[in-house]
């Protein structure tokens, strides 16, 4: 259903001692180990990889086509391909996916919404 081996090239990283204090937009794949207060948006015309380490905390919105979660994120979520929730995964905030793997220990606080296979990734983005 996923080719996930095109989709896992990270581009770009933040280190586990960063904070950023505003918005990230990226292109491509980005891992985050440090923490952001703000939105992390992906370029909506090109695919997208998002991985949000164990360590990582995230307030504000997030929005990628492939989302790969085992840190927090205090805000809402939107994949417009596959999220991923590994067990040490904590969202405070509403959910919106199109596929969804949960691991055991994963927990999320708001509304988990499921975007059918033939919505665009434009309807998913006009969802907020």
């Amino acid at each position: 259903m996923f080719n996930r081996k095109n989709k896992s090239t990270i581009d770009s990283l933040i280190g586990l001692s960063t904070n950023i204090d505003g918005n990230l937009y990226f292109k491509g794949g980005l891992r985050i180990d440090g923490n952001v207060n703000g939105n992390v948006i992906a370029d909506e015309e090109h695919g997208s990889m998002l991985i949000i380490s164990e360590h990582a905390v995230i307030s504000g919105e997030v929005r990628a086509a492939h989302v790969v979660v085992d840190g927090s994120i205090v805000g809402p979520v939107f994949s417009t391909e596959l999220l991923e929730l590994l067990p040490k995964a904590r969202i405070t905030g509403d959910v919106h996916y199109r596929a969804l793997e949960m691991n055991s220990g994963a927990t999320v606080t708001g509304q988990l919404t499921h975007t059918p296979e033939g919505a665009t990734g434009e309807a998913i983005l006009q969802l907020s």
